[in-house]
């Protein structure tokens, strides 16, 4: 006779195997769609699908990863709906810019090499799999757990990561359509508190639907944490602030008054102006 400690390990181990599975499927469709993107971008030498590919990847993972795990709780729902919004929001502003601006200066010097190129959309496999990973683990959960605190706070610090990022973008959007701001460095509205508070706003959104997510983790599984920490290190340190930080010192770097706001104004995490 089966005991009910054997039936809970079983189950255990299904669960593990089917979230394994999961988790492989999507880590090979980020993947396939990436190097497809690259191959037609290479092909067309053009960066101008670049992030609406990595942002619609986000989107089709989030709602597979749901259908491969064969639960629906209402976590899920949620975590599947931000990441959604998300990707539809962050996706159509840059693609509209890219639209706008006719190029992209990341790849002034990638274009028209196919083995850098290929390089730039495999880091975008793995920072769509990377970033994503607690939301993965989550729809691949069949156990549920009742909403809780976490999961509310969770999602207010997405709203409020959120709400940051869009208005930093929007802001900085208008700035920049308006001729009287020619060749000026906006330091105004949230700008006038982080040099990149839309990368702040980013950092913050993952960092809530981690800890949303957390909420059915177990062991291991809270190694997940490396979803924030991963964005934070990419855009500190890889191909956010430095790159817009070199950029903006050529620029204005022999400019007094850009040299008080870099003094006074922090990188990323700001703080209230007195």
């Amino acid at each position: 006779m089966i005991k009910s400690d054997q039936i809970q390990a079983l189950l255990a181990d299904l669960q593990h195997m089917i979230m394994g599975s999961t988790l492989l499927k999507c880590a090979a469709t980020d993947l396939g769609i990436q190097w497809a993107g690259w191959a037609l971008s290479a092909a067309f030498k053009t960066e101008k699908f670049y992030d609406l590919a990595g942002s619609g990847t986000f989107i089709l993972l989030a709602h597979l990863s749901r259908v491969w795990g064969g639960a629906s709780h209402v976590r899920q729902k949620v975590q599947t709906g931000l990441v959604t919004a998300w990707g539809l929001r962050l996706g159509t502003f840059l693609f509209m810019r890219i639209l706008k601006d006719g190029h992209d200066r990341r790849f002034n010097n990638v274009r028209d090499s196919p083995g850098t190129f290929f390089l730039y959309w495999t880091v975008q496999a793995l920072w769509v799999f990377m970033t994503l990973l607690p939301t993965l683990m989550l729809n691949s959960e069949r156990r549920d757990v009742p909403l809780g605190t976490r999961d509310y706070i969770g999602w207010t610090v997405w709203g409020l990561g959120f709400a940051t990022e869009a208005i930093a973008d929007q802001q900085k959007w208008l700035f920049k359509r308006n001729p009287d701001n020619a060749g000026k460095f906006i330091q105004s509205g949230l700008w006038a508190y982080s040099r990149h508070p839309n990368y702040f706003g980013e950092i913050l959104q993952w960092s809530g639907l981690w800890l949303s997510a957390s909420s059915v983790m177990e062991g291991p599984q809270y190694l997940s944490v490396v979803s924030p920490l991963f964005v934070w290190f990419l855009l500190s340190f890889v191909s956010g602030i430095p790159i817009l930080e070199k950029q903006a010192a050529r620029k204005w770097g022999s400019d007094p008054g850009f040299q008080d706001y870099v003094k006074n104004t922090p990188v990323l995490w700001p703080w209230p102006k007195f």
